[in-house]
């Protein structure tokens, strides 16, 4: 098992040799892990990453040559470096769960642990869940303008490196996707994996109805064969239909059969070749779309009616293509002096750069009738929540805007759970729990948030003991600056 140690700023590993030296390395904090503003503009994010967080957690170890690598650079004590080498994760970990449907501001993540373990562990989970987020919530919205269809995830050879093409293809099946065309992924993470012919195996014979029926002779159950290399109406489908037709007289025509068109007008090919299939016999044959997809290519493509059900997204959705990056943060909310919690927040001219300070939860609340979302709470980790009693929210920026929930009418649940606790991994669901869990999470959103222009985007409220404590530590900043000056 490769050692994750290095996987971290530089500026991590000084600050944590610094507090080393003042002894305060293992005074106890915690971190929140929030994002600021939703990617592609749209109405919400996705959650994922833990799997591969309590994975590169598990790894974090400093290896002989890592020490090594350390020393050689000149700046850290011995006594540091032979600390690094016993280092271990002790802490505990709360967060969403992978397929949560989250929202900007909000607690997905919670950290508890000394000051050492925050500062090496930051960069690395960070870094994951940014990524992963970001593609699942790509996928998230692809699948949303194609809710019926065969969504395959085709981008390993577009991924910008090995592991975002890996941890890539696990996030799409979190966001939507059926399967995917990385074999490893398939093997690692137990994905279907999806896929054909390319254009070289058709170019590979003189005649392009020889690569169908050799094809035919090696791949029978799943008959999806690549129309498009030289002309797809005049020569690709034509082709398809004397192999279809052969299959069907010797009562061989397997359930799943039909074309992928890569390029060209995929509206106007695809109705057309629906229409040859249908005046041959073949309406059952389906018709494959790829050619740089993505989200608002497919939707539309359906408002034109494409007679596609079956769409090969690579480079759009790998790549998470819109949004180059999730704004993802790793912020303290807490640290104890002497055992005593003291919340801490950063205050800034930026208002959007102001935290939340102290322990806090994050409470969903849901319709009774229904079960669709109304809101999410942020408060502090002692406060209690009864739904047989009348709970107003009150607006953060806005006071005089306040929402009241009747008692009985609605529905609450914690959304931070145990991810590790005192160093070891709790319990995760499998990925086909998570997908499952992940389609339950889109269904709770009213079609205004999930629109891709101009979504809904939802207000995310501060209970009123939390915006008590802000103001309180404001004001406590505030009278420090005057004394001072």
């Amino acid at each position: 098992m490769s050692s994750t140690s290095l996987v971290t700023d530089f500026y991590q590993i000084s600050m944590a040799h610094a507090l080393f030296r003042l002894g305060k390395h293992e005074n106890r904090v915690v971190f929140d892990r929030f994002y600021r503003k939703n990617p592609f503009c749209g109405g919400y994010s996705v959650v994922a990453g833990l799997v591969h967080v309590v994975e590169f957690i598990k790894k974090f170890k400093f290896t002989e040559e890592d020490i090594q690598y350390l020393r050689s650079l000149g700046m850290f004590e011995e006594s540091f470096l032979s600390y690094l080498m016993s280092f271990r994760f002790t802490g505990d970990i709360y967060a969403m769960p992978e397929g949560t449907i989250a929202f900007p501001g909000e607690v997905l993540l919670r950290f508890h642990g000394t000051t050492m373990e925050a500062m090496l562990i930051e960069t690395g989970l960070s870094m994951i869940m940014n990524h992963e987020s970001l593609i699942a919530t790509k996928a998230r919205r692809i699948r949303t303008v194609a809710p019926y269809d065969t969504l395959m995830e085709f981008g390993l050879r577009r991924a910008q490196g090995y592991s975002a093409g890996l941890w890539g293809a696990r996030s799409a099946m979190i966001g939507g996707f059926n399967g995917t065309s990385n074999v490893e992924a398939g093997k690692t993470f137990h994905i279907p994996v999806l896929g054909t012919m390319a254009h070289s195996w058709v170019m590979s014979f003189d005649h392009q109805i020889d690569a169908f029926r050799k094809y035919v002779e090696c791949y029978h159950e799943n008959l999806i064969l690549l129309a498009d290399t030289y002309n797809v109406l005049q020569m690709g489908v034509p082709d398809a239909i004397t192999v279809f037709k052969e299959l069907k007289k010797a009562d061989k025509l397997p359930k799943v059969y039909g074309i992928r068109i890569d390029s060209g007008d995929l509206a106007y090919l695809s109705k057309e070749a629906k229409r040859m299939f249908v005046e041959a016999g073949f309406p059952d044959a389906i018709i494959s779309g790829s050619n740089d997809l993505d989200e608002y290519l497919i939707q539309s493509l359906k408002q034109q009616k494409a007679e596609i059900t079956s769409w090969g997204v690579g480079t759009k959705c790998i790549t998470a293509d819109g949004s180059s990056a999730l704004g993802g943060v790793f912020k303290m909310c807490a640290r104890f002096d002497q055992g005593k919690l003291c919340p801490m927040m950063k205050i800034s001219e930026d208002v959007e750069k102001i935290t939340n300070p102290g322990i806090k939860q994050v409470l969903r609340f849901y319709r009774k009738d229904n079960g669709k979302m109304i809101t999410d709470l942020m408060c502090l980790d002692e406060e209690q929540i009864n739904p047989t009693q009348d709970i107003t929210l009150i607006t953060e920026s806005a006071p005089w805007r306040k929402k009241t929930l009747k008692a009985g009418t609605f529905i609450v649940h914690n959304m931070l759970k145990p991810l590790i606790i005192d160093g070891e991994t709790c319990e995760l669901p499998s990925l086909n729990e998570t997908i499952v869990y992940a389609e339950q999470q889109i269904g709770i959103l009213w079609p205004e948030y999930t629109r891709l222009v101009n979504p809904d985007i939802m207000e995310i409220n501060l209970s009123c003991s939390l915006q008590k404590l802000k103001k309180e530590i404001i004001g406590k900043e505030l009278a420090s600056k005057k004394h001072l000056t």
